[in-house]
């Protein structure tokens, strides 16, 4: 990935990170950010947002951002506080399309990127969304410290892991009962890992139920979702063929992947920013093992 892209989508997962996302939420960014690692003409496409309603404020901010980087001499020495800038800046643009915007109406405006002939340009919309004031932590130096984020994480898990009533007879429902029916199952597999209690053929079995899941999940359009079980499949796999050992740090990255799955099917108003990072970055390295190993 070049140095110009790589910029712009970490700016905007600085800029996400200093937002208080539902899971909806959570999904337009990662929707917005797989859009633009798989651009194959940024400067292009950046552009073509600018004629979308929806995306222009933001788009305007971006394609400042890329001139910034194409255009002109970087001073390195200074880069690390233009991309704290940039980023704050983006609090704003990102909020603004983020009130705009779901996962739906975001695969639509995105898949207009691909006309050959796109409509003509509209109006830019401007609101006032001043009063999202960034939080200057998320730019400082020093991360948070971890016992404080460890005790948050267990009450976040604990809210999206319980139980749920069956409330509705629809197609939806069926799906979510499909997708959550292993979840248990599986996080309890997961666990044992730790203490090597577990039947390698019975990891067969699972990441069957997760390939199957995933496929159905991109049915109907859920990406993120997808990916989760894609991630959790072939690192099952993996570790099936012992070309994966099940240390703490895998261990924990897959329950980050069911965590992910559980909080968007079922909706949860709870922030997963931080599970979804570490599954997507988690889900890179399995699937460059799975190439290599394949």
């Amino acid at each position: 990935m070049d140095l110009t892209k790589l910029y712009i989508i970490q700016s905007i997962t600085a800029a996400s990170n200093n937002l208080r996302l539902n899971t909806q939420k959570i999904e337009v960014v990662a929707l917005l950010r797989e859009s633009l690692v798989k651009s194959e003409n940024l400067e292009e496409d950046i552009k073509k947002m600018k004629r979308i309603t929806e995306l222009s404020t933001l788009a305007i901010r971006l394609n400042e951002i890329y001139n910034y980087l194409s255009q002109g001499q970087i001073d390195f020495f200074k880069l690390s506080e233009k991309f704290k800038e940039h980023s704050r800046y983006l609090i704003k643009d990102l909020s603004h399309m983020l009130d705009m915007v779901n996962a739906q109406t975001l695969k639509q405006s995105l898949d207009k990127l691909k006309e050959p002939k796109p409509s003509p340009a509209s109006e830019n919309i401007s609101i006032d969304l001043s009063h999202r004031k960034p939080d200057e932590a998320l730019f400082e130096q020093n991360p948070p410290e971890v016992k404080r984020e460890e005790s948050t994480d267990k009450i976040k898990e604990s809210l999206i892991m319980e139980d749920e009533k069956d409330d509705e007879d629809s197609f939806f429902h069926n799906f979510e009962a499909s997708v959550l029916q292993p979840i248990k199952p599986l996080d309890s597999i997961l666990k044992q890992m730790s203490n090597n209690e577990f039947d390698y053929e019975e990891l067969n079995k699972f990441a069957s139920i997760m390939k199957k899941n995933g496929e159905l999940s991109a049915k109907i359009g859920s990406d993120i979702i997808a990916n989760m079980h894609k991630i959790i499949a072939a690192a099952l796999m993996l570790i099936k063929t012992k070309n994966l050992m099940p240390g703490r740090e895998v261990i924990e990255s897959m329950r980050a992947c069911l965590i992910v799955i559980v909080a968007v099917v079922r909706e949860k108003e709870v922030d997963i920013t931080n599970y979804l990072n570490r599954a997507e970055e988690f889900g890179r390295k399995i699937f460059e093992k799975t190439r290599a190993s394949g």
